[in-house]
């Protein structure tokens, strides 16, 4: 008879087959599964409608506006936007390829590199990152809280601070960012294939918002003549620097998204659905939204002789003024965008992020809902407002946090399109077989790992000189170009341990991409007669997934 700690433990755990033993425990549940063809509901609207709906958001904004602090003038950050953005589009296109053919997440694509059990560090590594940065977007989403309350009450920019200097942060923006972690929980819930109406609202609803801040700026400096006239603050060899650094901060904004693009993707009806409107889609949308940014944070240099970088601070400036009911009504509505704009990009970019990559971690107890939700309470216990105080420390944060996801983009990337052509054998990447295709040696594979710490320690010198150590100026430079250096160290590496210490069934030539893992309504549509394939049969597949393991 089962102990009562026996039935807690069997409660707690997450919707599984029972057929499973407890070692194929460690690396399935159903979250974990191939998408089955019922839950693929992402067409290309979808795709084109969430990265819309994405790139509304405050830290697109913010970016763009620290280049202007850093010296460019307008013309030449939304250059950067631009050629940043087109190389993100396709990287994401690229690094949600295998998701939407073989229908799987990160988590699983990083077991067909790394190994069966060396996939748990990139994974670990991931999802810690994308909690940190989980914190830091509730944070921003808290700036916006503090501005929507201020133009309903002014005087709740008035809270007695009772927190100490050395919090860092006061009693009112912690409430603020408090009340916004709050509100976002219910976002948490709902299942991944469900989200896009989510992003299908703030589609329509945030870039109002942002068309009406534009509006504002260019009538407050009494035209787009003075806002674009304005110079550029540095030349020569600094501009030079600094303009690179532009782009690689776009790039490192997308550094998780290009790694987590399979756990969207694998929603795709088709692995079209999920290509050409992300490579499209991302440099428009972004650069649109940059260049409000830019238009709004260069106006204020004409309007209060002072470049803003934070359009939430911009808010707050205005509501410092004695604002008409009028213009306290346009920063709520504003405001109210930009609540709805974190939500939805702390949603795509981190609690998913996390989530799935929790649930590899743990299985048989996590799910991606209580991943999210675990995501979620360890931002609350985090101090995300250390790395907003000022944009060196933005952008600082951004390169760091790039350097370690560039290291296994690099791998996955190279294994996926060079090493494998594509093909994956997706039941072996749910096996604790020592012969499979992903055991390497004891589950993990060295040659990821010594390409994933190669691409890392290009930039480990660089990184120290960003928080404060004294280093070489050719150190300094060549982390301005971190993300780069990460992914193709990482890249190069793994390509030469791979054809000098091949591994056992992987001679290929030609392209092999081809879903050879289906359920039995893809069978006929995907293969032509003849194709072997690995079909699972319904009478043995629980409701909505199948029990790989035993395929």
């Amino acid at each position: 008879m089962p102990s009562f700690l026996d039935k807690v433990g069997f409660s707690l755990e997450t919707e599984h087959s029972s057929e499973l033993s407890n070692a194929e425990l460690m690396l399935q549940n159903h979250d974990l599964q191939p998408v089955e063809p019922k839950r693929r509901t992402w067409r290309a609207y979808n795709f084109v409608g969430f990265w819309i709906a994405d790139g509304f958001n405050i830290t697109t904004w913010t970016i763009t506006s620290s280049m202007l602090v850093a010296g460019l003038n307008w013309w030449q950050a939304w250059l950067a936007v631009w050629i940043g953005y087109i190389f993100t589009g396709f990287m994401v296109a690229l690094g949600g390829r295998s998701g939407a053919v073989h229908h799987i997440g990160f988590p699983v694509v990083a077991r067909s590199s790394f190994g069966i059990f060396g996939a748990l560090w990139p994974i670990l590594n991931r999802a810690a990152m994308a909690c940190i940065w989980y914190g830091v977007q509730s944070y921003i989403g808290g700036n916006c809280i503090t501005q929507l309350l201020r133009a309903i009450w002014p005087s709740y920019n008035d809270i007695p601070n009772s927190l100490p200097e050395s919090a860092g942060v006061t009693t009112r923006d912690f409430l603020s960012f408090f009340l916004f972690w709050l509100i976002s929980l219910p976002a948490i819930w709902f299942p991944v294939h469900q989200i896009r109406h989510l992003f299908t609202v703030k589609m329509f609803l945030a870039p109002i918002g942002g068309i009406a801040f534009f509006v504002w700026s260019i009538v407050k400096a009494g035209g787009l003549g003075p806002i674009l006239s304005q110079p550029a603050t540095i030349s020569g060899e600094e501009w030079a620097w600094t303009f690179i650094a532009a782009i690689m901060s776009c790039i490192a904004n997308f550094a998780t998204l290009i790694v987590n693009d399979p756990d969207f993707s694998r929603f795709a009806t088709k692995p079209s659905d999920a290509f050409l409107p992300q490579i499209i889609t991302i440099p428009f949308t972004f650069g649109v939204v940059s260049f409000v940014g830019i238009v709004v944070s260069s106006s204020c240099t004409v309007i209060y002789n002072e470049t803003i970088w934070s359009p939430i601070d911009l808010l707050g400036k205005l509501l410092d003024d004695n604002p008409s009911p009028a213009a306290r009504f346009g920063v709520f509505f504003i405001s109210l965008c930009f609540v709805l704009a974190q939500i939805g990009v702390n949603i795509a970019a981190n609690s998913v992020s996390a989530g799935s990559d929790m649930t590899a971690l743990l299985p048989r107890y996590i799910s991606i809902r209580r991943g999210g939700f675990l995501c979620a309470i360890i931002a609350l216990c985090m101090c995300p407002w250390t790395l907003l105080s000022s944009s060196n420390n933005f952008t600082t944060y951004l390169s760091a946090y790039s350097v370690f996801l560039s290291s296994i983009s690099g791998v996955l990337f190279c294994d996926y399109y060079l090493v494998r052509r594509g093909r994956l054998h997706v039941a072996q990447l749910y096996s604790l077989d020592t012969k499979g295709d992903y055991w390497y040696t004891y589950g993990v594979n060295w040659r990821a790992y010594a390409a994933y710490i190669a691409g890392i320690v290009i930039n480990i010198v660089g990184f120290a000189g960003a928080v404060g150590a004294n280093v070489s100026l050719a150190a300094s430079r060549m982390y301005n170009l971190a993300y780069f250096l990460g992914f193709i160290v990482s890249f190069s590496v793994y390509y030469t341990t791979s054809r000098v210490f091949p591994v056992s069934g992987l001679e290929l030539a030609g392209w092999h991409e081809k879903d050879e893992f289906v359920f039995p309504e893809d069978a006929a549509a995907a293969h032509a007669p003849g194709d072997a394939v690995h079909t699972v049969h319904a009478d043995k597949i629980p409701d909505d997934y199948d029990d790989l393991s035993k395929a």
